[in-house]
């Protein structure tokens, strides 16, 4: 019966009891709750960057082609005709200037080589008739006009030697009807349409040889008539390659040809690399950054602070190890390393330019 009379209050107590109990959890747990703090070793690992007014940059991405350096380039035409034998390299390996590449067997090589002989012999000929003619002068038994002519024939056969050598020179040195292939200068086989066994002419309009000096290379880029003003000789390029991820090659615009090519309708740069490592090859395709100094500043701040999340850019601006604010900003380009700001920031503030994106995701949770 009592029970029964006091169950009400009973119930009635307990929820109350409850709900006391559960008002008194969430005091605790908004009590005990802080915000995010910079520990001091995670703030050693941090960089915190101070806002700064610099030259504004203006970059734009182009797609080019790694080619040789035409200025350091050799082809290697047959100057005679012949079969090919004795060949010494394969494509790509490196030469040295002088190096023996190939021989060529040919009927012309075996003319030349007569023509010295003959060339030779004429000149010990004359040079005897020379020597006979002077001593025949002085006894008496010559006159004046038969020595000069002597000597004129002795110069006329040393003349005809010396252009015979040169001619055999110019086609390879070889004396016993071989024309020696050599390397011009040092540089890597880059080309090779000759095998053993071939035969080749003059008028074969293919090199037997290509060598290029691998050292410095040429990188032809296409810039589209939008980007025409916004490229300059001298302007400063960071160059990427699909082969090297992450590798970056600099180098400059040396050249512009002022034309479009009728098919692309592009206009083609010329931007010269060192290749001291031989990375670069030629055919590769690149990504070219092309950057160049406004006439105004802006806003600077590293590239790496920024954060880009729902459609908008922000940046957690440090003031202390507790107070840490991120704050939407505006930008109006990025060129490299460094990000130039229209809005929301202030020379002299400090923004978190490492780890910027664990930091927002702790503010935020």
């Amino acid at each position: 019966m009592y029970n029964k009379i006091f169950m009400p209050f009973i119930i009635a107590g307990s929820a109350c009891l409850f709900l006391f109990s559960s008002c008194g959890e969430k005091r605790v747990v908004k009590e005990e709750r802080k915000g995010f703090e910079l520990t001091d070793s995670l703030l050693q690992l941090v960089n915190v960057t101070a806002v700064e007014m610099s030259q504004q940059k203006d970059a734009i991405t182009l797609t080019g082609k790694v080619s040789f350096n035409d200025d350091n380039v050799a082809k290697l035409y047959p100057l005679v005709s012949g079969n090919v034998s004795g060949i010494k390299v394969m494509l790509g390996d490196y030469v040295y200037s002088g190096q023996e590449l190939a021989v060529v067997r040919s009927s012309e090589m075996a003319g030349y080589s007569n023509d010295l002989i003959s060339a030779e012999t004429n000149l010990q000929i004359a040079q005897i008739n020379l020597a006979k003619t002077k001593d025949m002068y002085r006894s008496g038994l010559a006159s004046m006009p038969d020595s000069l002519n002597a000597a004129m024939m002795y110069e006329q056969a040393k003349a005809s030697l010396t252009r015979t050598k040169q001619v055999l020179k110019i086609n390879g040195g070889g004396t016993k009807g071989d024309y020696i292939v050599k390397a011009p200068l040092s540089g890597f086989i880059v080309e090779k349409n000759v095998n053993n066994n071939m035969t080749i002419r003059t008028d074969n309009g293919n090199a037997m040889f290509t060598i290029s000096d691998l050292k410095n290379v040429w990188i032809w880029a296409n810039v589209y008539e939008s980007n025409i003003d916004r490229v300059h000789i001298g302007d400063q390029v960071r160059v990427e390659t699909i082969s090297y991820p992450g590798k970056i090659f600099n180098g400059k615009i040396d050249k512009i040809m002022n034309v479009l090519d009728p098919t692309n309708k592009v206009m083609k740069v010329r931007i010269i690399l060192t290749n001291e490592a031989y990375s670069l090859k030629p055919e590769m395709f690149t990504s070219i950054t092309v950057s160049n100094q406004l006439q105004k500043q802006a806003i600077t701040i590293p590239a790496a602070a920024l954060i880009f999340d729902h459609s908008q850019y922000f940046v957690v601006v440090f003031k202390s190890k507790s107070a840490l604010i991120i704050t939407p900003v505006e930008i109006i380009n990025t060129v490299g390393s460094n990000a130039y700001i229209a809005s929301g920031l202030q020379v002299g503030q400090k923004v978190i330019a490492s780890q910027a994106l664990q930091v927002y995701n702790q503010l935020n949770n």
